[in-house]
């Protein structure tokens, strides 16, 4: 098993935490203000630290804030402490704006998305698009009466997809390689089709994509 650092207090990251923990790996959780997880981790027995602490402690990293303040986090938690490592970007481009009919307004245009912004911006790190398009409620062992939902994910480093498919499987998920950190643009948006449910109808826990696959006649 490994260890992990997640970058961000809030149900994400949590979440996260929690479910890699049980899992069987090792993990520390940060925040800026690392006084507020102390609930979280008293019940959890999950330490905490602030963000350049974790970060270089981890052998992998989670980034699991807000979209707005995803390079802020990693600049706090420090570019050496970044190099090399595999990074789950959980994140979304979510724009400071209201959603308009249930549907999420993005800071990014169609042809760019927010994986490539931050993989440009680290290019040592090795980021992997994943978690992004599901509800805390869901992101660990999901019930769908025995049906895998498919979880997307996307990046330029190969070995760091296998290490990161390995925990979407570990979490319960049916894995879907996407290619490389472009995909992100198709990838991020499922974020706002997920959403849509929710803001219309206030359900946020009780869906989930799952591809299907035709299979051919032997």
């Amino acid at each position: 098993m490994s260890t992990f650092g997640i970058l961000g207090s809030g149900l994400v990251g949590q979440t996260f935490a929690a479910g890699l923990r049980d899992k069987g790996h090792t993990v520390r959780i940060a925040s800026r203000s690392p006084d507020s997880l102390e609930e979280f981790c008293t019940r959890t027995g999950i330490e905490c630290g602030a963000l350049a602490d974790v970060a270089a402690w981890g052998e992998h990293l989670v980034l699991a804030v807000k979209g707005t303040a995803a390079e802020s986090a990693l600049a706090q938690a420090g570019q050496a402490n970044l190099n090399g490592k595999l990074v789950i970007d959980t994140t979304n481009p979510i724009a400071d704006t209201p959603p308009v009919d249930g549907v999420l307004r993005f800071f990014t245009g169609p042809d760019a998305s927010l994986l490539e912004q931050l993989q440009a911006a680290h290019p040592e790190a090795r980021f992997v698009k994943a978690f992004n398009s599901v509800g805390c409620a869901l992101m660990v062992n999901p019930d769908f009466g025995g049906v895998k939902p498919t979880m997307f994910y996307c990046g330029d480093d190969a070995a760091a997809k296998v290490t990161a498919a390995s925990i979407i499987e570990q979490f319960g998920w049916e894995g879907a390689d996407m290619g490389g950190a472009r995909a992100a643009r198709a990838i991020e948006p499922l974020c706002q089709l997920w959403c849509i449910p929710g803001y219309r109808n206030n359900d946020w826990g009780n869906h989930a994509f799952h591809l299907l696959r035709r299979v051919s006649p032997t």
